[in-house]
């Protein structure tokens, strides 16, 4: 008679919706139980979320979190840690995307980003590690990087900055935990097609070039070898390797998700 298997349970920022909300389903499918961390008010969109991971057969909770704010991050955990009954992995994926010509940067979009897409990553990592520590779990943090931190692209130079800052971090706490056998990874998306950004980034290259709107857009995909931009699945499926056993003796790397876009 074989023996009952206990979930592992991961905790995933912005996951109510897009990206994280694929991530969240793809865990769920591999066994995990699921706390959907976001802001307040997407409480009604992680339902939806919630309901598709309890299909799924797995147990789900959303749990309320702002990734600025570093008292609040490690509140968070301790609670998916309690009311799942454990805590294995911690996938920082929440994130904002500002497009601008550089002269046009707002210090207020420049802080806002610095604060949630490096702040809220850097905090993620310290409250993760400190409750795999306490439970004594080999635990994996997941960060989310981009393409853009691998190589600045233009009207991208605070999101690049950030995601930069993001691989940086990585590297950092990988070294410093790996005593712990706790790993540190990220992934680098390329541009994702079902996002609104590119009609943003597709606007402010027109102004910049010259070019019809679209044409931007239509360039960008020409130059990646894969034919195609990405999926949120493409992204959910190198989040569930780097979240396995088969991932487990791989730290400090950040791995390009973009169809050979960087070739």
């Amino acid at each position: 008679m074989g023996g009952f298997i206990m979930s592992k349970v991961v905790m995933i920022t912005g996951a109510a919706q897009g990206i994280g909300a694929e991530i969240a389903d793809h865990l769920s499918k591999n066994g995990f139980d699921v706390a959907i961390a976001d802001l307040e008010p997407q409480a009604s969109k992680a339902k939806e979320v919630i309901a598709k991971i309890e299909e799924n057969g797995q147990k789900a909770i959303f749990v309320p979190v702002d990734v600025t704010d570093q008292t609040d991050v490690a509140s968070a955990i301790d609670t998916v840690a309690k009311e799942l009954n454990g805590f294995d992995v911690m996938v920082n994926n929440a994130g904002i995307a500002k497009v601008d010509k550089f002269e046009d940067i707002d210090p207020k979009d420049l802080e806002l980003s610095f604060k949630v897409n490096v702040f809220g990553v850097a905090y993620g990592i310290q409250a993760a590690a400190k409750k795999f520590k306490e439970l004594s779990i080999h635990g994996k943090i997941i960060n989310a990087s981009s393409i853009a931190g691998m190589r600045a692209f233009p009207v991208w130079a605070t999101y690049s900055a950030t995601k930069a800052a993001v691989s940086s971090l990585t590297q950092a706490a990988a070294n410093e935990f790996a005593p712990d056998h706790i790993t540190v990874n990220a992934y680098a998306p390329g541009v994702v097609g079902t996002t609104g950004m590119w009609d943003e980034i597709d606007k402010k290259m027109s102004e910049i070039n010259g070019k019809p709107i679209g044409q931007n857009k239509k360039d960008f995909i020409s130059t990646i070898p894969l034919g195609r931009t990405v999926k949120p699945n493409d992204i959910a499926n190198i989040v569930d390797f780097l979240a396995s056993s088969a991932a487990d003796f791989i730290t400090g790397q950040t791995y390009a998700v973009d169809g050979g876009g960087l070739l």
